[in-house]
């Protein structure tokens, strides 16, 4: 199969979080063919290119969000009026005042709800958003010109209006001009993927599925795909968006923090609503999803794919570590909350006086290098540098140390070199560090944040976060039993390799594909090389309406041949010259009820005098067959009436089915001249 890859900040990048795991993934699945759809967050990030790309990518598109493209078309008077529409409304529902809850999100799924009308009302307001944004992106596709009108002043007021409208948050009613100048700017960098060239047949609506690396604006062009041509979307999230922007956004006024939060939340919701499948990475993220309006039969949690080959070593070999050193490894940063480590290593020290402590990693931007900083001026201040004797050079027993020296020459060797391995964040994700040294056979002790106990289970301790007496009383359990600490060091290398690797994580994405398009199979034709059509390309399942395909969906669509994507052609219905001659309608067309020639059906209804028989749709293959009797039961099951005429000498009875005898015509004439191409939707029911 084909599968559009969406990403943002990542894949092909060489910098980028995501990056990594989509390239094992695409390796992985070297059977399908893959189309990288990527958006770039920075001027750097395109600048350093990307990574070698395997045989299966087949294309790369990529676009920037750092730099909006002006296409230099302007707005005359009416698309102005559409775009201020449709903008307005997007706007309308970000300062709605539905209830939420602790999270800021509409309580769509809230059981008290339901009773009170808050349901409807929250239903009402995603729809409107989701109206909103495909009608700006139907804008972009017709006329062009969105990149400029996002940063108009039109769409400042539209957002203005909004906030100051009856009934608007209170939060929202308190933006200030410069509040609504940053969220406007906020959202047209968050919508520049609506106005991008993807979504033709050369492009996404190409691809078999839709997958989106991550929620946001990564699925933008996956909804946009659906939208435009029926690509069903998967969505992975190892990190939901919406947590992303309340860590993220700290300092941001109320009004800006409180419509950017609503506008992640709806598009949260809308992806969600929209996808086929959604894949969370922990039941952390998982939680959240499900509070943002995932529905559950949706969620399929996949651990991701870790590759477990560079710590082999180290996890054959746990004797090698020295059983007095502590380990922490990772960015530094003040979620990680080393003051609480560096303060929980000082009663460490007391109860355990050879214990070491070794802090391996960089910091993580401005913010990291002066918390660095501050740690390493505590850590003087805390351990002064002690020496064997009055000739011997003194060293601080807490050492802060990077990855890629003669000592320390990859995080493999980091875990390597301490029998236990500390975690202490107050925030976190999926805990991939920790995952790492439980690669390397390495006990842990971590803090209760995040899906730290999912990635554990029962083979490390953990404790509340920022509680150093909590923290440093579980270090000196185990370093006082190296027994426990190599029990709960193989049983951990033993859940990673299981449940964390690459291959399972392979596995099951293959799984999740063939499952998406079994149930949605593609309405592409596919050609030979000489632009035939393939037999049996479309599975016979899509003919059939029901849960494989949308009853309102031709089954030939885009990319097909002429004759299989023209007009169906129907049957028109002859105005009979002898009243006497011409049976009622039945089914819907009587008045009451339908019966044979003489019963209620075949009686003068309210149409005067000549009856006029109902036009419909006959298959062409029943047609052809002149002379095939078609129950009238099992046309009205396929939802079209059978279209009839009256010819001197030529008549062609319809039996009447005996389990519809109360609710189904008399006979009918079928002229053999008259031919009609059925439409899908009969054809479909007729079987």
């Amino acid at each position: 199969m084909r599968i559009g890859l969406l990403t943002e900040g990542g894949y092909p990048y060489v910098s980028g979080e995501p990056g990594l795991w989509c390239d094992r993934l695409v390796r992985g699945l070297e059977q399908h063919e893959f189309d990288v759809y990527a958006l770039a967050r920075s001027e750097r990030q395109e600048a350093e290119g990307w990574v070698p790309l395997p045989p299966q990518v087949g294309r790369v598109r990529t676009a920037s969000l750092w730099d909006a493209e002006d296409d230099g078309v302007v707005y005359g008077r009416r698309t102005r009026r559409r775009f201020a529409e449709c903008y307005g409304e997007l706007a309308a529902s970000l300062c709605a005042t539905v209830p939420v809850g602790a999270s800021g999100i509409a309580e769509t799924t809230a059981p008290r709800a339901e009773g009170t009308g808050t349901h409807d009302q929250s239903a009402h307001e995603a729809d409107r958003f989701a109206n909103a944004l495909y009608g700006l992106a139907e804008l972009a596709r017709d006329e062009g010109g969105l990149p400029r009108a996002l940063r108009s002043e039109t769409a400042v007021r539209a957002l203005e209006r909004a906030c100051r409208a009856p009934g608007a948050h209170r939060s929202a009613r308190e933006a200030r001009v410069p509040d609504l100048l940053t969220v406007a700017a906020r959202l047209e960098r968050a919508l520049r993927p609506l106005s991008l060239d993807w979504y033709g047949d050369d492009g996404l609506g190409a691809v078999d599925l839709c997958h989106a690396a991550s929620g946001g604006t990564a699925a933008l062009p996956g909804l946009l795909a659906r939208h435009f041509c029926g690509v069903p979307l998967l969505v992975t999230e190892y990190g939901v968006r919406l947590r992303a922007h309340y860590l993220t956004e700290p300092d941001s006024s109320p009004p800006i923090r409180f419509l950017l939060a609503a506008f992640h939340g709806r598009l949260a919701a809308e992806t969600y609503r929209s996808a086929a499948l959604i894949t969370p990475g922990n039941t952390h993220a998982r939680r959240w999803q499900e509070r943002c309006g995932a529905e559950r039969a949706k969620l399929r949690t996949v651990h991701p794919g870790m590759d477990a080959a560079p710590f082999a070593e180290a996890g054959e070999s746990p004797e090698c570590a020295d059983p007095h050193t502590l380990v922490w490894v990772g960015r530094v940063e003040p979620a990680k909350d080393l003051v609480s480590l560096l303060h929980a290593f000082a009663e460490i020290r007391r109860a355990e006086p050879k214990a070491r402590l070794r802090v391996v990693g960089g910091p993580s931007g401005p913010e990291g290098a002066a918390y660095l900083a501050h740690c390493r001026n505590l850590a003087a201040q805390l351990f002064p540098d002690e020496a064997d004797g009055p000739h011997a050079v003194g060293s601080n027993p807490v050492s802060f140390e990077e990855t890629g020296g003669p000592e320390l020459p990859s995080r493999a060797e980091a875990y390597a070199s301490g029998a236990l391995v500390v975690l202490s964040s107050v925030v976190e994700g999926f805990p991939a560090g920790l995952v790492e040294a439980m690669f390397c056979g390495r006990a842990t002790v971590s803090t209760d944040v995040g899906a730290v106990v999912e990635a554990i289970g029962g083979t490390g301790l953990v404790v509340p976060p920022r509680n150093p007496r909590a923290l440093a009383e579980a270090c000196v359990a185990l370093l006082r039993d190296p027994e426990r600490g190599a029990r709960l060091g193989a049983a951990a290398r033993a859940r990673a390799l299981e449940l964390f690797t690459v291959e399972q994580n392979v596995a099951a994405f293959h799984g999740i594909y063939l499952d998406i398009l079994s149930r949605t199979p593609a309405r592409r034709v596919a050609l030979d090389d000489t632009g035939e059509p393939l037999p049996f390309s479309v599975p016979a399942e899509a003919h059939v309406p029901g849960r494989w395909t949308d009853a309102k969906v031709r089954a030939v669509a885009r990319g097909g041949p002429a004759w299989a994507t023209d007009t169906p052609v129907r049957a028109t219905a002859a105005r009979s010259s002898e009243n006497d001659g011409v049976a009622g309608s039945g089914g819907s067309g009587g008045s009451g009820g339908s019966g044979g020639p003489g019963g209620p059906g075949a009686s003068e209804s309210a149409t005067g005098g000549g009856r006029e028989a109902v036009p419909a749709a006959v298959p062409a293959a029943v047609a052809e067959r002149a002379g095939a009797a078609v129950p009238v039961s099992a046309v009205e099951r396929a939802g079209a009436a059978v279209a009839a005429s009256a010819v001197e000498g030529v008549r062609t009875a319809v039996p009447v089915s005996a389990g519809e005898g109360a609710g189904a015509a008399g006979p009918v004439s079928v002229t053999e001249g008259v031919r009609a191409t059925a439409s899908v939707s009969a054809t479909e029911g007729v079987r």
